[in-house]
């Protein structure tokens, strides 16, 4: 699988004000998690973003830090509320010898047999679990769904099998489904509403000006 580098700096100062001052400089406060000590580093915001358009739990990193390299995932993040710039990240650092677990994208690919015949392709699970080594780790899961007939539904049981790599899912969970569209409900017609001056319709057994009977 591919991996990419990106470079990091280590950071000796913490807090609020100093992540501020740092984002100021184009840079993206973050932390290095794994077996060792947590790590406080930063990151190259242009250069993150170029490399990295879509985020995933998936993509190995080269972390290039101080002379030194470390393999890591990218196991969460926080955004800008307004801007939607990635304003922190926590990264976590691989044992090429331990297994793993993270979350692995699942694509579809094809046009479903059942879309052609009126259907609509309905996607339920885009990521599971996984367990394996970081050698192991496949970069996303690609389910064909050509021959999928309408009514008809792929579980994760069905997913292709990677080498060395475990699911964690249930073996029953529904990836997809191609399902029959849903018919438009007809707005109810209400009732006329009389204009200024004008009498109610009559109810049904009654007489226009005739009073109800009382009990």
């Amino acid at each position: 699988m591919e991996q990419k580098t990106l470079n990091a700096e280590s950071r000796g100062k913490l807090g609020k004000g100093e992540s501020g001052r740092l984002r100021r400089r184009g840079q993206i406060p973050a932390v290095i998690y794994g077996h060792q000590e947590p790590l406080a580093v930063s990151v190259d915001a242009h250069e993150f973003d170029t490399k990295f358009h879509r985020i995933s739990e998936s993509t190995i990193i080269r972390l290039q830090v101080g002379g030194q390299e470390r393999e890591v995932l990218i196991r969460d993040f926080q955004e800008d509320a307004v801007g939607g710039q990635v304003i922190h990240i926590d990264f976590y650092e691989v044992d090429k010898n331990r297994l793993l677990r993270t979350h692995v994208s699942v694509e579809l690919t094809g046009a479903p047999a059942g879309v052609k015949e009126g259907g609509l392709l309905e996607h339920f699970v885009h990521e599971v679990e996984v367990e394996c080594l970081p050698a192991n780790l496949p970069e996303k899961l690609v389910l064909d769904v050509n021959e999928l007939q309408l009514g008809r539904s792929l579980h994760v049981r069905e997913l292709p099998p990677t080498e060395g790599v475990r699911i964690l899912n249930s073996p029953e969970q529904v990836v997809c489904a191609v399902v029959h569209k849903r018919l438009e409900v007809e707005a109810p017609v209400e009732a006329a509403v009389p204009a200024e001056g004008e009498e109610a319709p009559a109810a049904e057994g009654e007489e226009a000006g005739e009073a109800p009977a009382e009990e």
